[in-house]
């Protein structure tokens, strides 16, 4: 299921790329070489076996649909870039779900950090000229693998009630703890990001105290940073700064001068904290419920 067994066809060299659609002779050699590896696997598993006429038919159908639309990317890119016009990648998944940077073997089968985009599309890393990250106002994941600030509490569960965290694709409630300054450092410092997006700071409304974790205990040591051997990451104990909780509503407000103090100051420690500054900062799920601290296109 899912992205990965494609992501072993790529680095294995049996896949099929869109670039192979318009020639079915390199397709029935790929096939060929796909089916003799998935088929032994569905053999050992006592499933039946791929279908090769049924398959190349089902491409046969789609390659006509799809062609029109590719081209080499890079060149698609490469024009634009020559023309002076504005280029926005975006990119998904959290940091730690890298494939190489992520809290391993609990990740996903790619690079997510910004650079990718830059790999991915063709473009060369110098085309790039803002990254901005985006970043809740507590922290969550779906799923198993390491998570120091996790709330197995009330608060918890009040965080994810009131953000509504739920998996997109899975409908499984979001793992939700407070927020984790160390880790946010460390994915600023892989993406290079120049800004965060702050989002969902209404959530907090009605918390008496926040929390920010500014370090981890791992026995006697103290760290600054997330430990990439994965004992030590399910070991690590996070270490909290108390900050005052606003105790009013920030749902829907447009501009900074609207903001409890608290609130400000919660904003003002995480760009301490994290040696990043907020660019925007998100009040409720609708887009316009946006505060516009620096514009990244004027960066």
């Amino acid at each position: 299921r899912g992205i990965g067994p494609a992501y072993e066809d790529k680095v294995g060299r049996r896949a099929l790329r869109v670039a192979d659609l318009g020639d079915a002779e390199s397709i029935a050699w790929k096939i060929e070489r796909l089916t003799a590896h998935h088929n032994a696997l569905r053999r050992g598993l006592d499933l039946p076996e791929i279908d090769v006429a049924a398959l190349k038919a089902e491409i046969a159908a789609i390659a006509p649909k799809v062609l029109p639309y590719a081209k080499p990317a890079w060149r698609v890119l490469d024009d634009a870039f020559q023309q002076s016009k504005r280029v926005l990648f975006e990119g998904a998944q959290g940091v730690l779900l890298d494939v190489d940077h992520g809290t391993y073997p609990f990740v996903t089968s790619s690079n997510v950090v910004a650079g990718q985009a830059a790999a991915g599309a063709g473009v060369g890393p110098r085309k790039i000229s803002y990254v901005l990250g985006l970043v809740k106002a507590y922290t969550t994941r779906v799923g198993a693998g390491p998570f120091p600030t996790e709330l197995h509490d009330d608060i918890g569960k009040k965080l994810g009630e009131i953000g509504h965290e739920f998996g997109t694709n899975t409908g499984r409630p979001r793992r939700c703890g407070w927020f984790d300054a160390v880790l946010v450092r460390q994915s600023i410092a892989l993406c290079g990001a120049d800004g965060i997006a702050l989002t969902k700071l209404d959530v907090l409304d009605d918390f008496d105290e926040i929390k920010i974790c500014t370090g981890y205990k791992l026995g006697a040591r103290t760290l600054d940073y997330f430990p990439a051997a994965l004992k030590e990451q399910d070991a690590v104990e996070p270490v909290y700064e108390t900050l005052p909780g606003w105790k009013q509503t920030t749902r829907g407000v447009r501009s900074s001068r609207d903001l409890p103090a608290a609130a400000i100051k919660y904003i003002r420690r995480i760009e301490e904290l994290i040696g990043c500054p907020a660019a925007l900062v998100s009040t409720s799920p609708e887009r316009e419920d946006v505060i516009l601290m620096r514009d990244p296109f004027k960066a």
